[in-house]
């Protein structure tokens, strides 16, 4: 079955750093566009970020842009989101997804999630 997992989450002080990572199983990870969406308490999934198969082409929230890199590896079958300049606003629970379509940004548009990662920014 298809499994999306998740690491690198943490507390980290507002200006730190993070590397979130999201290895696949299950699935031809180099036929799916893979994207980073957040979910902060009370509220809905967001999109964050997201790469084509190849990773010839990322996507970025406006709220990310300069700040979050979004990556993968093909042969580790592995998704990344370096997160620098983290701001209390970035806190939220952090998932990965998988997508096989053409859509980008909605979490609908998305086949696979994995459990999330929690990061919490602390001013």
């Amino acid at each position: 079955q298809v499994q999306l997992v998740e690491s690198g989450g943490g507390l980290v002080q507002a200006g730190g750093s993070l590397r979130l990572s999201c290895v696949a199983s299950g699935l031809v990870f180099t036929d799916y566009t893979m994207g980073w969406f957040r979910q902060g308490p009370g509220e809905e999934r967001e999109f964050v970020a997201a790469i084509r198969p190849t990773g010839g082409s990322t996507y970025y929230t406006d709220s990310v842009k300069g700040r979050f890199t979004i990556s993968r590896d093909n042969a580790k079958n592995t998704v990344y989101l370096q997160m620098n300049g983290l701001k209390p606003e970035d806190t939220a629970v952090y998932y990965c997804g998988s997508n096989l379509g053409a859509g980008i940004y909605g979490p609908n548009l998305y086949d696979y999630w994995g459990q999330g990662t929690q990061v919490t920014v602390s001013s």
